[in-house]
Order: C-alpha cells, then sequence, then structure tokens
C-alpha cells in the first residue's frame, strides 16, 4: 500500500510542477512579447522522454529545455521514492 501512496504523490508532483510551467510561460511570454506576431509550440511527454515542436526554431528550443527540465525533476523525484 505504501509504494501506490508514492505513486499517487508522484502523479501529484508532477502535475503541479505542470501547472506552475504552464502559468510562468503565460507569464514571461506576456512580458517579453514586443510585436503582434506570436508562435506556437508544444511538448509531449511520453513517460518521461519529451517531444517537442514549434512554429520557429526558438520555440522548439525553448520546448526541449522544458522538457529537459521535466526529465530532470521525474529523475529527481523517482530516486526519492
Amino acid at each position: 500500500m505504501a509504494s501506490s501512496r508514492n505513486i499517487i504523490r508522484v502523479g501529484y508532483y508532477l502535475i503541479s510542477i505542470g501547472v506552475m510551467l504552464l502559468f510562468a510561460g503565460f507569464f514571461f511570454s506576456t512580458m517579453h512579447s514586443d510585436s503582434d506576431t506570436g508562435g506556437l509550440g508544444g511538448l509531449i511527454l511520453i513517460g518521461p522522454i519529451p517531444i517537442a515542436f514549434g512554429s520557429s526554431p526558438q520555440i522548439t528550443t525553448s520546448m526541449l529545455h522544458i522538457g529537459f527540465f521535466m526529465f530532470l525533476i521525474y529523475i529527481f523525484i523517482r530516486r526519492k521514492m
């Protein structure tokens, strides 16, 4: 039973981190937007492996950095269990 509680706890942590990153992304994108042109990007996590896409190389690189950061958090949380 203790391992299922740990899995649920890890799930809550990952969801919380994802929501915080989402709001941070919205905040930073509105702070640094100088023009009306925008871009589109996304990040798909299949297990701990990130797959990034974007409408420009800068957005894709940013998505890869965020995905790598989330991967490191996943590894860090898994080692604590």
